[in-house]
């Protein structure tokens, strides 16, 4: 089956999700297969509770066990209705993602309540800017949207064709999210005049559900115990496939209203979220305890990508840890952080990845690779 063939099919099992016409279904990455996915059809057996389940997503695994998330139809139309209402209009959209993560799926799904037929890359086995242009050419409604990781973003300005500038700028919205953008990608972005929203959200949460730091109509953010970020609203998750510990565990009722409880710390102003990193970024280096989103705030500035991670280390307990790319001279960088921050901030494990950081389908950093290259 050709990955168009395969996209089509999978339309056609979303919409009859949709209209309560067909099965659920759970899109699962098989390198075996000739996409690199394989489509299975859920019985009312396996989802017996669960109220007209439409998706069964398996969550990125980067930091543990992999979860199958249950979104219902009403979660996934409840995501693209507050999505089209915080931009403030619908359209046809690219698909430049993986159909097996939420990210991919949420562009049919709201492809199909749009009512808009989503225009693919074409079938090369990477993203690649040409591609990605290719496709964006052939799109012919007015209003347009995609959604990308940093890096494919990256790609695509790392000496742009005028043609691919110019499809960018036709685009009314581009998502970004999957990954923490850098400052300078986003100054690039803005430097072309392109439409960009930050977005913030996950599996649990039938996609982003902050757009550039704002929560979307009809979700509500609150931070409980450790600065914890809490979220709800419509387009939550029913919660995960035999999993009932963790269910409970993350979708806890809290004064009488269900919330997804978050692996990130923050602030939350009114409707207004500011993430200041996970939960378990916090490295405790010979007694003295570190941020790693604030040294990765800092470092961003020297290199192109930067992922900062704990490394167990005999003598500290835990090493400060730096997997990067870019530039490949540290001196300047640390000198800064020493200076900002302290020496105990300064990473004593590195490793330079000349081609890029390790990285999983979703866009997101393989955070368990680059912890074990830096073990060694």
């Amino acid at each position: 089956m050709s990955s168009e063939a395969l996209h089509l099919s999978l339309l056609s099992k979303l919409a009859a999700g949709i209209n309560a016409d067909g099965p659920a279904i759970e899109v699962v990455a098989d390198a075996s297969s000739p996409n690199g996915v394989r489509v299975e059809q859920l019985t009312e057996q396996e989802l017996r509770g669960y109220e007209q389940p439409l998706l069964v997503v398996r969550t990125s695994g980067s930091t543990g066990r992999a979860k199958r998330t249950v979104l219902s139809v009403e979660a996934m139309a409840s995501s693209a209705q507050a999505t089209a209402e915080y931009l403030g209009f619908e359209g046809q959209w690219l698909l430049a993602l993986p159909v097996h993560y939420i990210a991919g799926l949420s562009v049919l799904t709201r492809s199909l309540f749009a009512g808009t037929r989503p225009v693919l890359l074409p079938e090369e086995g990477t993203f690649t800017p040409a591609g990605f242009t290719q496709a964006a050419e052939s799109m012919l409604e007015k209003k347009r949207l995609t959604a990308l990781v940093p890096t494919q973003l990256a790609r695509l300005l790392d000496s742009p064709s005028a043609q691919t500038v110019s499809v960018l700028k036709r685009f009314d919205a581009i998502l970004l999210g999957g990954a923490r953008a850098s400052r300078d990608l986003l100054m690039r972005a803005r430097h072309h005049g392109l439409r960009i929203f930050q977005t913030y959200g996950s599996s649990e949460t039938a996609g982003g559900l902050v757009y550039n730091g704002t929560a979307l109509p009809g979700v509500k953010l609150a931070v409980g115990a450790e600065g914890r970020v809490r979220v709800t609203g419509p387009m939550l998750a029913d919660g995960y496939l035999g999993d009932p510990a963790s269910t409970a565990e993350h979708f806890p009722l809290i004064d009488g209203e269900r919330w997804y409880l978050t692996d990130d710390a923050g602030t939350v102003r009114g409707q207004r979220l500011q993430i200041s990193g996970r939960l378990d970024d916090v490295i405790n280096t010979g007694g003295l305890k570190l941020s790693a989103g604030q040294l990765t705030g800092h470092l961003e500035e020297f290199f192109d990508q930067v992922l900062v991670v704990p490394v167990p280390d005999a003598q500290w307990g835990q090493a400060v840890g730096l997997g990067y790319s870019g530039p490949t001279d540290t001196n300047v960088a640390f000198a800064a952080v020493r200076q900002a921050i302290g020496p105990h901030a300064v990473p004593k494990r590195t490793k330079h990845y000349r081609d890029g950081l390790p990285m999983l389908p979703n866009g997101k950093f393989d955070r368990r690779k680059i912890i074990e290259d830096l073990s060694q």
